[in-house]
């Protein structure tokens, strides 16, 4: 009677034991659990995709609006002959002619350079603007990268995002002096510098892995828009006050802030890690289209094996630190983040200089931002097909080889140099967006938005020093070409110290991405990357 009454015990008594998920099975992901009880894919979803990246419009109104707010107008000589002409053709700016020998040939409030006499300013006063903007994008990033991965989450740090750079924005219509609009540009690149990344961000995680790579794009084409739309309204108001491009730009973005507080819901992978299973759920039947009893169980299950890792508060800064302290996130974070220098650069600093070229602005922008089209086209129909490592290494490679001839060809190939110059920047489009879907897929969600901000940064950081670079070039247009693609090619080399990640799952925490690795370690000999 012993044994048979022992027996069914000790069963009993292991059953406590094994309560606990074993350590060598693999907690299930939210991507398998998101495609298995709402779908891949859904319009729910894309709506909400979609909504989330129009923030991309306004961000790229504002990246380049000092393209044509910062322009420097062409004059004409208003010295009657015949010492017009001897003026005329001994000058080739205004600074080497008298005043009152010359004129703007439209009113001088169309851009900031004519309204406060800037023509005969140095390079530094006249990229102060521009280069306050992106230094205002690199410490706002810097400051705010890990809000949205710890406290505000990525719904709330988009909408203080893009209501910081709207307001900004309206403010900056009031600028009396050069000063003055120099700091509320530097507040409103703070503003804008992590609009980006949480709507890429946001966008991609309501979705599964199929369609991971074809919503970001979706930012891509709208920041393409945004783009387009400024050398529109440009030129409907191009004998109006520079103060116009402001407006238009910055009330429609006070609207959209509306629309994402009350449509636009949170990410669920965001807040399952942050513990708020409750409202996890809820978003993901709001999106999905399978409501039945087993979902919220099913749900619950998933928390118990994942609690241990992700009920852990993540606080200011402390994401960083993960990074950090971590070989192989550091190691990414690194590479990508050389990479992203360089592409920023060539990015952010070709449009700057299209004023320098002697073909008219107007188009020189449009052909321009015509160019992320195939760009965005190539990213949305061949982002599942692509090698990240290799498409970014290629893409990198043919901008710097083009930046480089349209510096090294004659004077006489100047259509050909116009054509180099859009498939370089094509190129650097397609490596920018390409990138940044790379490094989603490089970390995990506990770290992922912190760490595409930071990427984001070095790409911004880069844009820094392009209005410098564009002065230099002031003189020989198609100088500041040849350093952009130096200095690409050159980053795209850090390429090479990143794992591929085409095809792979989302991980969610630091130590399910290390199990993984560890895994692919153990099947293929290689190292930890």
């Amino acid at each position: 009677m012993a044994d048979s009454t022992s027996a069914p015990l000790l069963p009993k008594s292991q059953s406590a034991d094994q309560l606990e998920p074993p350590k060598h099975l693999p907690v299930p992901s939210l991507d398998d659990t998101f495609e298995r009880y709402i779908g891949d894919f859904s319009w729910a979803q894309f709506l909400q995709a979609f909504l989330v990246s129009f923030a991309w419009v306004f961000d790229a109104q504002q990246t380049f609006i000092s393209v044509f707010s910062d322009a420097e107008p062409s004059w004409h000589c208003t010295a009657q002959p015949p010492a017009s002409a001897d003026l005329c053709a001994s000058a080739s700016d205004v600074c080497q002619l008298p005043k009152g020998s010359w004129s703007w040939d439209r009113p001088a409030d169309t851009s900031i350079v004519s309204e406060w006499n800037l023509a005969c300013a140095g390079s530094i006063i006249k990229g102060l603007p521009t280069s306050s903007f992106f230094m205002g994008c690199m410490i706002g990033g810097i400051v705010l990268a890990t809000l949205a991965d710890s406290s505000l989450g990525r719904k709330n740090m988009l909408l203080v995002s893009c209501l910081l750079m709207s307001v900004v924005g309206i403010l900056t219509i009031f600028s009396p002096n050069v000063w003055i609009y120099s700091g509320l540009r530097f507040l409103c690149g703070f503003g804008r510098a992590t609009i980006g990344t949480c709507a890429l961000v946001l966008s991609t995680e309501l979705v599964g892995k199929r369609w991971r790579g074809q919503v970001g794009v979706i930012g891509f084409f709208l920041f393409t828009l945004g783009f387009l739309s400024l050398p529109v309204i440009a030129y409907l108001n191009r004998d109006s006050s520079w103060r116009y491009l402001y407006l238009w730009t910055s009330v429609p973005g006070l609207l959209y802030c509306i629309l994402v507080r009350f449509l636009v819901r949170e990410s669920p992978r965001w807040l399952m890690v942050k513990g708020r299973k409750e409202e996890a759920v809820a978003t993901l039947k709001s999106i999905g289209s399978i409501n039945n009893s087993s979902f919220t169980l099913s749900f619950s299950g998933l928390m118990v094996f994942e609690e241990a890792e992700t009920t852990t508060d993540v606080h200011l800064y402390s994401v960083i630190g993960i990074l950090m302290e971590k070989r192989w996130a550091l190691r990414r974070l690194s590479a990508v983040m050389a990479v992203g220098f360089g592409v920023g650069m060539v990015y952010y600093g070709m449009p700057l200089a299209l004023g320098n070229l002697p073909f008219n602005l107007y188009w020189n922008v449009t052909f321009n931002a015509l160019s992320e089209v195939p760009a965005s086209l190539i990213a949305l129909f061949f982002i599942e097909r692509l090698d990240r490592k290799s498409s970014v290494l290629a893409f990198t490679m043919t901008s710097g080889v083009c930046c480089i001839m349209c510096v090294v060809i004659g004077e006489e190939w100047a259509s050909l140099k116009i054509w180099l110059e859009l498939i370089s920047f094509c190129g650097t489009c397609t490596a920018f967006d390409v990138l940044q879907i790379y490094t989603i897929e490089l970390f995990p969600t506990t770290v992922r938005n912190s760490a595409m901000a930071m990427v984001r940064q070095a790409l911004v950081f880069g844009g820094v020093f392009s209005p410098v670079i564009v002065a230099m070039g002031r003189g020989n247009g198609y100088l500041s070409y040849g350093i952009f693609g130096a200095v690409i090619i050159i980053c795209a080399v850090f390429v090479g110290c990143l794992p591929e990640t085409k095809g792979e799952r989302l991980c969610d925490t630091m130590e399910e991405e290390e199990n993984k690795q560890m895994r692919g370690r153990s099947g293929s000999g290689s190292s930890l990357a």
